[in-house]
């Protein structure tokens, strides 16, 4: 397992992971109703905007996490099945949100189903993500993380 930067040729790749989670999967034509596409994800990474970390194994990537790095938010974390449980995940939101305090924000936050049957309601709340008590455009709940 390698855990590296994401580079504009992976944007593809990650599009089509995004439709593959086990929850809130969201399909290529959904994303690009949002205007987010292949196309607009590898100019996002190349430019800076879009930092993001991209987990390897067996020369296929498996799972990411991205931030936007205007705002601190965490945009999405997202694992093929297969790979849940293992902590890739963890360590990919690690990485990214240690950027995020290089960065210089002092908070990151990110949009959670609000689901308690949801794995990411769980997951990120484990990892000390506190409810603000809004939702974004989504229905997604808001959590915020205080950076050291």
């Amino acid at each position: 397992m390698t855990i590296r930067p994401a580079v504009p040729a992976d944007a593809a790749r990650c599009v089509e992971i995004r439709g593959r989670t086990r929850q809130n999967a969201v399909s290529v034509q959904k994303l690009a109703a949002y205007g987010i596409t292949a196309d607009s994800w590898r100019d996002d990474i190349r430019s800076g905007a879009l930092p993001g970390y991209v987990c390897v194994i067996d020369k296929e990537i498996v799972g990411y996490c991205f931030a936007t790095r205007k705002t601190g938010e965490i945009a999405v974390l997202a694992l093929l099945p297969g790979y849940e449980g293992k902590g890739i995940g963890r360590e990919l939101l690690g990485r990214m949100v240690d950027d995020l305090q290089v960065f210089g924000f002092k908070r990151a936050f990110l949009g959670c189903s609000p689901d308690p049957a949801s794995r990411s309601h769980g997951f990120y709340r484990h990892l000390g993500w506190k409810s603000t008590g809004t939702f974004d455009s989504h229905g997604d709940e808001v959590l915020e993380l205080w950076l050291s």
